[in-house]
Order: structure tokens, then C-alpha cells, then sequence
């Protein structure tokens, strides 16, 4: 998610007033510019300027049907996968115990995903929980070192071969503990991420830059054994209709940056001649002209009635895996528990 978000102050209001974290624990990129507050008042029209020029309209969503709740439905439901698929779901709860006091639960039950990926769980040893681990008996969590940081759970109701933690090709692995969880299947790898960003002013970009080189040869690596599925929040925009203020934010914004940007695009489509094959958005591939459609909006400034958002979140698969990929859908109305909203896969076949 936006830039470093300092801790949530006190209880439900203080969430609604979220800060921008200054370490690299973030959700990955700064909040938006603040819109012109003067023409953001519930009800209010706005009001004419002196010199008879009228005020600027209210900052609306793209899509007017786009939901603008702030609290996770009491009641959610969701259609049940077809015969044959796996679903995969991955959800930024910016701290797993409050999560859980908003709603997280409920979601788990509806969405009832054969495996879900948990990202910056904020927990420093696993979570215990009799209902959970009933539903979830494979769980892979990885924590920081650092209390209330970072953090990367797998919960899987099917098996994995094997399970590693951290990035091998960093050159400091243990700064990655909390990021990244890879659990390998019988016929690809599912790596589970929380990306750290590149920091508020971008003055933690080294160590964004550190990781994307390393993260591209860990990708290579594992996608010349079998193919692989990599989600989680991403922390990187791919796509200018993929962040509603993409000028005011270009360059300026972690995610947002030529440097982030051209290291994603790199990730994902590996030199002519190399050997490897491509990777792709599968949620884009799903909806290729898709606009306004988010994962992430600040608690601040009021930004999810406006449909200020940016989508952080998502699933990168091996181009040659793709036609397996039958859905990709963001869950756009399981706000309130996080900033983030959860994103849901199903693939043909077993994993």
C-alpha cells in the first residue's frame, strides 16, 4: 500500500485518520494529494467563488456503481468455484488483530478460498485459532524481526510439496523475513508477498531497487522449474489506470516511479533470448479495459467515497499457465477491516 503508514493512533477514528508511515513498512505508497476539501462536504453543493466562478465539483468514483462503504457487510456472500478450480485469495489486512475486530472472520467464511494469503499481518508469532487452523490445516507464517511489522501468512487447505522463507537472492536475506513465503505445489510455486516501497520521498528507493533485482532473479529461478503464481500486495503501480491521480503522483509517489515501474515491467517480461518466459497481470488480463478499479484507499481525505484508490494488490501467473486462470476479481466491497480490499484467483486444475 502508499507510503510508510505511521501505527493507526487510537480506535476507529484514529484509522480514519491513518499517517503515512515513514519506514519501510508501508503498504507501499503515500497517501493521495488531499482533494480540494472545500468541495468535499457530505451534502453540500459547492459553492460559488467571488468573481462568479463556480467552486469545483466533488471528487467522485469513475465508475458511479463503484461501492463506497466503510465498514466490511454483515452479511457477505460470494459464488462458489466450479468443479475442477482452485481459488486463491490474497488480502493486505494492515494488522491481523484489528482486522479481526472488523470483520476478517467473516470474510474468511464467505470467500472460503482453498488457499488465502495474508500480508502485512503485524504479528510477531503465529496465530492461534482453533476455527482457523480447522479450515486452514497448512500454515506457513512468516514474521519481522521488528514488533508489529511487516509479516506474510499462507493459509492452505491443500498440501505444499515444500515451504521456504525469505528471498535467497538478496544480499542481506534476513532483512526479508515477513515478505515473502514460497510454497511449492505439484505443478507450480506460489509465492506469497508483502513488497516492501520505496518510502515517504522515496528515500528507502535503494532498498526497493535491492529488492526488485533480487526478487527478478528469484522469479527466473523458480519459473524455470514450473510455473509460477506470485501474489500479494505488490506495492507497485503497473498501469496508469491503475491509480486515479496518476500525473500529480508520477515520480513523486512510491509505486509511482520510473525506477519501480520499469523494475516491475522487467520482472515480468524477461530478455529476448533468455531462455524464460513472460509473466502476467492475471487480473488485467481478465479485465483489459478496466479503469477506477482499486485494492487500496486511504483512510484520509475521505478517499474511498471519492474513489481515489490505487490497485496494489493482485496475482502475477507464467504466461504459460494464463489459460488455466478462469477468474480474477478484486472484492470491492470487504472494506473497513483494512485499507486494502481483497483480490481472488481460480485456477483450472490442481496446484
Amino acid at each position: 500500500m502508499p507510503p510508510k503508514r505511521k501505527a493507526a493512533a487510537a480506535a476507529a477514528s484514529s484509522s480514519s485518520k491513518r499517517q503515512v508511515k515513514d519506514d519501510a513498512d508501508s503498504s507501499g505508497l503515500s497517501d493521495p494529494p488531499s482533494p480540494d476539501a472545500s468541495s468535499s462536504a457530505k451534502g453540500k453543493k459547492p459553492a460559488a467563488k467571488k468573481g462568479g466562478k463556480a467552486a469545483k465539483e466533488p471528487v467522485k468514483p469513475l465508475d458511479p456503481n463503484a461501492p463506497t462503504n466503510k465498514s466490511i457487510p454483515e452479511t457477505l456472500a460470494f459464488p462458489k468455484q466450479e468443479e475442477g478450480r482452485v481459488r486463491i485469495a490474497t488480502w493486505n489486512v494492515a494488522g491481523l488483530a484489528s482486522a479481526r475486530k472488523k470483520g476478517f472472520d467473516r470474510y474468511v467464511e464467505a470467500e472460503d478460498a482453498d488457499v488465502l494469503i495474508v500480508t502485512e499481518t503485524k504479528i510477531n508469532k503465529n496465530l492461534e485459532d482453533t476455527a482457523l487452523s480447522a479450515r486452514y490445516p497448512h500454515q506457513s507464517w512468516s514474521h519481522a524481526s521488528k514488533n508489529g511489522y511487516a509479516g506474510v501468512a499462507v493459509l492452505s487447505k491443500l498440501k505444499p510439496l515444500s515451504v521456504s522463507f525469505g528471498l535467497p537472492t538478496h544480499p542481506d536475506p534476513p532483512s526479508t523475513d515477513g515478505r515473502i513465503v514460497t510454497l511449492e505445489f505439484q505443478s507450480l510455486y506460489l509465492i506469497a508477498v508483502y513488497v516492501p516501497n520505496a518510502g515517504q520521498g522515496l528515500k528507502t528507493m535503494s532498498e526497493k531497487e535491492a529488492w526488485n533485482a533480487a526478487f527478478e532473479t528469484y522469479l527466473r529461478e523458480l519459473d524455470g522449474k514450473k510455473p509460477v503464481v506470485w501474489g500479494g500486495d505488490l506495492n507497485v503501480i503497473a498501469d496508469a489506470r491503475d491509480l486515479r491521480n496518476d500525473k500529480s503522483n508520477w515520480n513523486k509517489t512510491p509505486g509511482w516511479t520510473e525506477k519501480e515501474k520499469t523494475a516491475f515491467e522487467r520482472q515480468l517480461n524477461p530478455a529476448e533470448g533468455s531462455g524464460h518466459g513472460k509473466l502476467v497481470d492475471a487480473w488485467r488480463a481478465k479485465h483489459p479495459d478496466a479503469e477506477g478499479e482499486y485494492t487500496y484507499w486511504s483512510f484520509r481525505f475521505d478517499c474511498r467515497t471519492k474513489g481515489i484508490g490505487w490497485r496494489l494488490d493482485s496475482f502475477i501467473v507464467s504466461e504459460r499457465i494464463l489459460a488455466r486462470v478462469k477468474l480474477a476479481e478484486i472484492r470491492a466491497d470487504v472494506y473497513g477491516a483494512s485499507d486494502h480490499v481483497p483480490v481472488v484467483m481460480e485456477i483450472e486444475g490442481t496446484l
